[in-house]
């Protein structure tokens, strides 16, 4: 599969040997890791990613991604889809970067490709969650076009939808 390409990062598709050095902590023959990659959050995203592809079959391209920074190649974090649309079109997204490069819009940068992405594929809602407490977190997605769907004990809940092909 492709890779998505924005202004300043290249969201590059994570197969399982990638994710299996990602789960690792060990870099794969064809990354190049900041320091700080992987995350807790990426291990346990790319984790999951190994689950449902030993369960289900591989989801993509509703799977995760590395973001690699275009500017020196290194991957700096996380960012893709939890499965294929389910019965009613609808993903859900989730995203991270390492904290050395947190507060300069690549989380947001990298959603917006992943909606685009989304919408192409005749997606009809692109669903993400965040921990009520990071305010970040909603910022990015409320910057890449998501609205406030919902709030639980946990989560705000966010959402965007497209019209039904």
């Amino acid at each position: 599969m492709n890779e998505l390409v924005t202004g300043r990062l290249r969201l590059r598709p994570i197969g399982v040997l990638e994710a299996r050095c990602v789960v690792a902590g060990v870099p794969g023959p064809a990354s190049a890791w900041a320091p700080g990659y992987p995350t807790t959050g990426d291990i346990i995203s790319v984790g999951g990613y190994l689950e449902y592809w030993a369960a289900v079959g591989d989801p993509c391209p509703f799977g995760p991604y590395q973001l690699v920074r275009t500017e020196d190649g290194l991957v700096i974090g996380g960012a893709g889809f939890h499965g294929p649309p389910d019965h009613d079109g609808e993903v859900e997204v989730g995203y991270g970067v390492i904290p050395a490069a947190r507060r300069s819009g690549y989380a947001t940068e990298a959603l917006r490709a992943l909606l685009a992405f989304a919408q192409a594929r005749g997606v009809t809602a692109v669903r993400g969650a965040a921990d009520r407490a990071n305010q970040a977190s909603h910022r990015v997605m409320i910057g890449a076009g998501m609205t406030f769907l919902a709030e639980d004990h946990d989560h705000q809940h966010y959402v965007v939808r497209y019209p039904a092909r």
